[in-house]
């Protein structure tokens, strides 16, 4: 029999983009496939003087690694779920979604503030649009600055003092070993996450049989099913990527639940709305999204087009 070749794992060359590269090598491996990690320098690694949103948004982290599928030079490309926009280039497809990570946001700061305590007038650094409305609805009086860079570089700022505090995904930082960097952890019920946060993500060609019945091996079909309803709320608002958009979706007891909103940019309106439902599978569980987001967008238009 001829030898399989070994599967080309396109990924983003971060330390977190490696790592989450290399939990995917493992899990092949323990399925018998050999792999080997080819990094890709993004156009979102390469802009750090603006924010995305300014610069094109959540597709720059994506866009040359689904090049990269496209020329044969990687078979898979591994994703942060929240990175990736609702509609893929045609002739490829996400294949599998690891077992989500926590989801929940974190507030890092070199000394034991909760947001609450944060003082008036405090520096606090993201990356995100979601999170500094967030941060602008619970505390006006801080001012939200720019952040950019791999984690670590955002810890870094902060234990500088450049920032009083930044706001950043507990799943990268458990990834990472850094999750008691976490100065606080952020109520889901009261602060959100982006759509598909804490997930990884799998995308190849979807004419390669092979690989894509290898990657099928890999998924968690839980969190298929969330981040299904989660993206569909996310397609059915359309929002450009300066619209704050939140969401979560959980399963519990056989019941599927969820909520969303979107935000004002300034964080001083917002509308949400949410649901419970029996447990369906992944083509019901995205068109109960896309109806929630449906139902949300006449509340949320106003925001949706800046």
């Amino acid at each position: 029999m001829p030898q399989r070749k070994p599967i080309r794992i396109g990924t983003r060359g971060s330390r977190l983009a490696l790592t989450q590269a290399g939990i995917v090598r493992d899990l092949l491996a323990a399925e018998g496939h050999d792999s080997e990690i080819v990094v890709v320098k993004t156009s979102g690694d390469r802009i750090q003087d603006r924010p995305l949103a300014d610069a094109g948004g959540k597709g720059l982290f994506t866009k040359e690694l689904e090049e990269a599928l496209f020329a044969g030079e990687a078979d898979i490309a591994v994703h942060s779920m929240k990175d990736v926009p609702t509609h893929l280039p045609n002739g490829l497809i996400l294949g599998a979604f690891l077992p989500r990570e926590d989801p929940r946001d974190v507030l890092v700061s070199n000394r034991p503030h909760t947001l609450s305590s944060l003082p008036s007038g405090a520096i606090i650094g993201t990356s995100s649009v979601r999170r500094r409305a967030q941060l602008l609805r619970a505390r006006n009086d801080v001012e939200a600055v720019t952040l950019r860079g791999n984690v670590d570089t955002r810890l870094s700022k902060v234990e500088s003092g450049s920032f009083e505090a930044a706001i950043l995904a507990l799943a990268g930082l458990k990834r990472l070993g850094l999750q008691d960097r976490a100065t606080t952890i952020l109520d889901p019920d009261a602060w959100l996450p982006s759509p598909a946060q804490g997930a990884i993500g799998i995308e190849l060609r979807e004419n390669d049989a092979s690989v894509r019945e290898a990657v099928a091996k890999l998924n968690h079909e839980p969190t298929a099913i969330a981040l299904s309803c989660e993206r569909g709320f996310l397609a059915a608002l359309d929002g450009s990527c300066r619209t704050p958009i939140a969401a979560l979706a959980a399963i519990e007891g056989g019941m599927l639940k969820f909520r969303g909103e979107v935000l004002s940019p300034d964080g001083r309106d917002w509308v949400e709305t949410s649901f419970e439902r029996k447990l369906g599978d992944l083509d019901n569980s995205e068109q109960l999204g896309r109806e929630a987001g449906a139902a949300l967008h006449p509340r949320a238009v106003k925001w949706l087009d800046i």
